[in-house]
């Protein structure tokens, strides 16, 4: 199945672009999509522990079930004052 992954900050100026078109497995999680992305760009694992994911604009857990034409997104942590 395609999954639409949106990137921000950090995470986009690595991969460079903010979105991608991923195939994934039929039954798939928000985790296996960030591995894969890990696996193509080595460079996004050390955020691996600090970032927050989004489904369809709802926060979501790394072990959430994803659907056909969902749109996940990883949000690295922010800091400001």
């Amino acid at each position: 199945m395609q999954v639409t992954v949106r990137l921000f900050a950090r995470l986009r100026d690595i991969v460079g672009t903010g979105e991608i078109r991923c195939d994934v497995p039929s039954v798939a999680t928000v985790r296996d999509v960030w591995r894969g992305l890990t696996d193509s760009h080595p460079a996004l694992a050390p955020f691996g522990g600090a970032i927050s994911a989004a489904v369809n604009a709802d926060y979501a857990k790394f072990d959430r079930t994803l659907a056909p034409g969902d749109e996940v997104a990883f949000l690295p942590p922010v800091s400001g004052g």
